[in-house]
């Protein structure tokens, strides 16, 4: 039997720069990834209300997702790693980003056994249901929530927007090849 891997999606597979060029745009702002010190965008933008920034969201957001850069390495990587695991993304978008979702996989021809769209940052139940052995986030507290209840080790993706401190069962990573060589060193191709 093999391992199951859950992997989010924004922030891990993608990109985490994905928005910033959306929001300069739309905002007349010059923000960096190094700007966004929070998950919560709303707090890189100070001068907008939350409201405002949350509409905007939910106009742009069929053509942002359908348009964000995959992360270096992380193709290659999963495409290595359907044929050892099984490969079940959870992502908090919801049903009304299927279609584009389920596109953007096959444009970039990734890999996947499973994709789940929840509409909610709350993956345990998730992840819990489909017995997933290895968690891939970018939102800190996801990361540390899931480790805790499943009782799993969960890579962090860092950003400048997760660098709260983590318990011992969430292990930062800076990019896929170091997620890569966790993976090969933790975990073999097979449940014993």
């Amino acid at each position: 039997m093999r391992y199951r891997f859950g992997i989010d999606i924004d922030g891990t597979v993608t990109s985490p720069t994905s928005l910033i060029p959306h929001i300069n745009e739309a905002f007349n702002s010059a923000l960096t990834l190094d700007d966004i010190k929070e998950y919560d965008l709303t707090a890189a933008l100070p001068q907008l209300a939350p409201e405002e920034f949350y509409t905007w969201f939910r106009g742009a957001e069929s053509k942002i997702y359908a348009s964000s850069p995959i992360s270096e390495n992380a193709k290659s990587i999963l495409t290595e790693w359907k044929n050892h695991y099984e490969l079940y993304f959870i992502s908090a978008r919801g049903e009304n980003v299927r279609d584009i979702t389920f596109d953007w996989f096959k444009e970039h021809a990734i890999a996947y056994d499973h994709i789940e769209l929840i509409g909610t940052h709350k993956k345990i139940e998730t992840a819990k249901r489909h017995n997933v052995d290895l968690f891939f986030e970018d939102k800190h507290d996801n990361a540390v929530e899931i480790s805790e209840e499943l009782d799993i080790p969960v890579l962090l993706f860092d950003t400048p927007y997760n660098r709260d401190p983590i318990p011992k069962n969430v292990i930062r990573v800076f990019n896929w090849l170091e997620a890569d060589e966790w993976v090969k060193r933790e975990f073999s191709s097979v449940k014993a």
